[in-house]
């Protein structure tokens, strides 16, 4: 039993871990643009903003989550889960098969600073502009990642804290590296994050789904560990075949 528990318990934390930090690198891009142009001070305060916003529903969503009945509770953030990580997933394998091409935070930085650049004067002591264009960008990028966080935490108890711990985990690295380097990560292979996290989303749904259905899996909790590789086999084995396609038609919107 307690073998059954650290092996949800790993995989929640390293899905939410890994969800995070692609939606908290592509928020940092435009964090950093802002704050580089308009003033760092309206930029952090509107980013810590928008965080304290994001944990109040965390924290709000985590008490409500605990009187929805069990197998509905699992059924619903079992479909949610598939829907984040059949989307990922999607997007993954067709970038890996050029049939759409890959972010580029480089650019994306170069595109946000250029937009700051063209916002009125010279930045003031508080900038409204700087302060709401991190707060949105923030929130836009986070909402996504404390449904992620949720949801993988909600189907079990005990589980909540875990995939919170992953999520933090990954804005605390994000934030170190963007002091760091005051530029953005434009080495972190994104498409292999969305490729992996599509991967664990997708198999960590297949199972909530089960367990809603009343699904008894042979090895329990260690059957994540099987849909994990089976998701992972059949990726791998979609790639080749869209790239195939990338040669005789256009590349796809």
């Amino acid at each position: 039993m307690m073998g059954t528990g650290w092996a949800h318990i790993g995989t929640s934390i390293t899905a939410s871990f890994l969800a995070s930090l692609v939606e908290c690198v592509e928020a940092l891009t435009v964090v950093l643009a802002v704050g580089s142009v308009r003033g760092w001070r309206s930029a952090l305060i509107g980013s810590a903003s928008a965080i304290a916003v994001l944990l109040l529903i965390i924290a709000a969503l985590g008490n409500v989550l605990t009187h929805i009945p069990l197998h509905l509770l699992q059924l619903t953030v079992g479909t949610l889960l598939l829907l984040f990580g059949l989307r990922w997933l999607r997007k993954a394998i067709l970038r890996a098969a050029g049939l759409i091409p890959l972010h580029d935070e480089a650019a994306a930085f170069s595109k946000n600073t250029e937009a700051m650049r063209r916002h009125a004067n010279l930045p003031t002591a508080w900038d409204k502009i700087a302060f709401a264009a991190a707060f949105n960008i923030t929130m836009l990028e986070g909402t996504e990642v404390v449904f992620i966080v949720i949801a993988i935490g909600a189907g079990r108890a005990g589980t909540l804290l875990p995939a919170s711990l992953g999520a933090v985990a990954a804005l605390l690295v994000v934030i170190a590296l963007g002091l760091i380097l005051h530029r953005p990560l434009a080495r972190v292979p994104e498409n292999t994050l969305k490729f992996l996290v599509g991967i664990l989303l997708s198999a960590f749904g297949t199972f909530w789904v089960g367990e809603g259905l009343d699904l008894h899996w042979p090895a329990a909790d260690w059957s994540i560990l099987a849909l994990i590789a089976a998701y992972l086999l059949l990726a791998l084995a979609m790639v080749p075949l869209c790239r195939s396609r990338s040669q005789t038609e256009p590349s796809i919107p």
